[in-house]
């Protein structure tokens, strides 16, 4: 049985985590597929958006704690510091493979997305939730910090640093209605419309030019570490310039608006 399951659905990819008895958990061996099915849809050029969803009633639990999370592999010869120092590693490599990805990632929460799990979702450019879905920064509450995956980077510069700082710090759920208030999600939808809403979403990207949404894509996420917003506006003007100098797509567009049809980009 394969606990990472990808269906094509035309120019978008569904990845979904399959292993709902443990409410999709971080065990390795359905982690290592998940981040070798990440790489390979990143080297896929038919497709333009990834929908990221777990199967069943959750998203991702996080850490799996049932005792049986897999093996981790290359680790032959290693003590078991540094097999924890590589398990971190595959996993770091996971939220950054997402977030490189040149595709947009919608993030289709299903339910929980716990510890790990509202890693994984920061991780992705678009979140939308299910009525049933929450959040909780997990590692707090086992004794742990509250740190992880990038959690204390992403979180404040998705809903500020106040609001994120009470939610790690006390390690309460934070339910769907409340996250798309806050900002944390784009949207909350009937649970069995998730899909439905996230493939609407996908459509809506997919329609344009594919270096637009790219480049789109990557000044967003540049733009969480400018210097300065003059050297970001720098950044930004060499990417409008590429496409515009580089394609007919501005030309397409002001056709297609005086024929009143819609644009056919060719990038």
């Amino acid at each position: 049985m394969s606990f990472v399951e990808v269906e094509r659905r035309g120019d978008v990819a569904i990845v979904t985590l399959n292993r709902p008895e443990r409410m999709n958990s971080m065990a390795f061996d359905v982690m290592v597929p998940f981040r070798d099915e990440l790489r390979r849809l990143g080297d896929d050029n038919e497709v333009r958006v990834v929908i990221l969803t777990g199967a069943g009633r959750g998203f991702c639990s996080g850490a799996d704690q049932s005792g049986e999370r897999g093996g981790m592999p290359n680790t032959t010869g290693l003590t078991g510091v540094t097999i924890a120092l590589r398990a971190m590693e595959l996993l770091d490599e996971i939220i950054v493979t997402l977030r490189k990805l040149h595709q947009p990632v919608i993030a289709a929460v299903n339910g929980p997305a716990i510890g790990g799990g509202l890693c994984l979702a920061l991780a992705c450019d678009i979140r939308v939730a299910a009525e049933s879905a929450f959040f909780r920064a997990a590692g707090i509450n086992n004794g742990l910090t509250a740190s992880e995956l990038g959690l204390s980077y992403l979180l404040p510069r998705a809903i500020g640093s106040s609001r994120a700082a009470e939610i790690m710090l006390t390690g309460r759920d934070l339910h769907a209605t409340e996250a798309a208030t806050i900002g944390l999600v784009s949207r909350v939808v009937p649970d069995d419309q998730l899909l439905d809403s996230a493939l609407e979403t996908a459509a809506s990207i997919t329609r344009w030019s594919r270096p637009g949404v790219e480049l789109t894509k990557r000044t967003l996420q540049d733009s969480l570490d400018a210097a300065s917003l003059e050297q970001h506006m720098h950044a930004e003007g060499v990417g409008q310039l590429l496409v515009r100098l580089l394609t007919k797509n501005f030309e397409e567009a002001i056709v297609a608006r005086k024929e009143k049809r819609s644009p056919r980009f060719l990038d």
